[in-house]
């Protein structure tokens, strides 16, 4: 079936299924965009959905969300980066996550390098070593905002196989900076803590559920539909990518004060990121994950690679600027999990004060993310290889 309202009635119904299971079963240890993934795969091989969209077989609604949901959503969802509010994390903090963030980027290239990337994962290496530099700066936003400028995204199994390896590589080090303050706290003579302040916990629940009114979401559409239009001229008179434009704009736009009473962009953001990831599964033909292979290990030793550098500069980091190790776990975490996961583990270490602060850093990588991944597609990895 490749009738346009049928796909897209079964993709929101898909997106409705997979928020059930995270929320309410033993699924949620996989996470939305990784489960997202899995099912439409399962139901597009199966023939309720079409496998793929090419130039002789296209599906329009595909190529819709790649092409114009895709970027306005990264848009939406950059909208609540409020850079003068990251300043309270508190320098020191700030600092170590900048070095987290350096140490990810030298990790990808030393991984990329370990691996040999461009014989063995092919002409998409560079672009692949910027998407886990993005991710593990940020998050899946530019993670996706790398894959979607080089179209790895139309790539189904190398994409699925990179966002296998990233969550698995995630969740591990989940559990690692959780069991890292009480397996490094003999060499942890003095500590830092920050004043504890009662926050308040936050839920992703929370986070992802809001009020609109009809002006509030023909606002935020507006204002998402015309920063694309107004991306994609930019790009066409300049080098610059449209992805990067957008980004820049969303940015600017979050530091006014205004942009606070913003209403819908949350909602409609992680729905259009899940509805893209959908897509993604969509694209990835069961058949072929034999394939994967030798490639699949290849990932998981580039990506490893990256995130143990990046572990031994962080609380290495740490350790020279004394601060304490729940800390240097939360800033880490940030790093490589995003905000939301940094949030979970400093409620898991019992510091409330650490809360604010993982947020923060975690809305500084989504900011930064997208940068360092392009600039090693474009420029380190590349310049590597001669």
């Amino acid at each position: 079936m490749t009738n346009s309202l049928f796909v897209l009635a079964v993709l929101c119904l898909i997106v409705v299924l997979t928020e059930w299971l995270v929320r309410r079963t033993f699924l949620k240890h996989f996470g939305t965009a990784l489960l997202v993934i899995i099912i439409t795969a399962i139901i597009s091989n199966i023939g309720i959905l079409p496998a793929g969209s090419s130039a002789i077989d296209p599906v329009p609604v595909y190529d819709g969300i790649f092409s114009y949901l895709a970027p306005i959503s990264i848009f939406w969802l950059l909208l609540r980066v409020n850079l003068r509010d990251v300043l309270k994390a508190g320098l020191p903090l700030v600092a170590l996550f900048i070095i987290g963030s350096l140490g990810t980027t030298f990790g990808v290239v030393l991984g990329m390098g370990l691996i040999n990337g461009e014989e063995n994962i092919g002409e998409n290496y560079a672009a692949i070593g910027g998407m886990f530099a993005g991710t593990y700066t940020g998050g899946s936003i530019n993670f996706n905002a790398v894959a979607l400028h080089y179209n790895i995204v139309k790539e189904g199994l190398l994409y699925s196989g990179a966002v296998a390896v990233d969550n698995i590589i995630t969740a591990i080090w989940m559990v690692a900076t959780l069991a890292f303050p009480r397996l490094l706290s003999r060499f942890w003579t003095k500590k830092k803590t920050l004043e504890n302040k009662n926050n308040g916990p936050l839920t992703g629940i929370e986070e992802d559920t809001e009020n609109l009114h009809p002006i509030d979401l023909g606002m935020v559409l507006a204002m998402g539909i015309g920063a694309l239009y107004i991306s994609n001229i930019l790009a066409e008179m300049t080098a610059v990518p449209s992805i990067i434009i957008i980004t820049v704009i969303a940015l600017v736009i979050a530091q006014v004060p205004a942009a606070k009473k913003i209403k819908g962009a949350q909602v409609l953001g992680m729905f259009s990121v899940y509805l893209f990831l959908a897509v993604i599964g969509a694209f990835c033909d069961v058949q072929a994950l034999g394939q994967l292979g030798s490639l699949g290990v290849v990932l998981f030793v580039m990506a490893t690679t990256a995130v143990v550098i990046h572990g031994l500069l962080t609380y290495g980091a740490a350790r020279v600027m004394k601060m304490d190790l729940e800390m240097a776990s939360v800033v880490s975490q940030a790093n490589i999990g995003g905000g939301t996961s940094a949030l979970a583990l400093a409620r898991s270490l019992g510091r409330q004060d650490l809360v604010l602060p993982a947020v923060l850093l975690g809305s500084l990588g989504n900011a930064l993310g997208t940068f360092l991944g392009f600039w090693l597609a474009e420029q380190v990895l590349p310049w590597m290889v001669g």
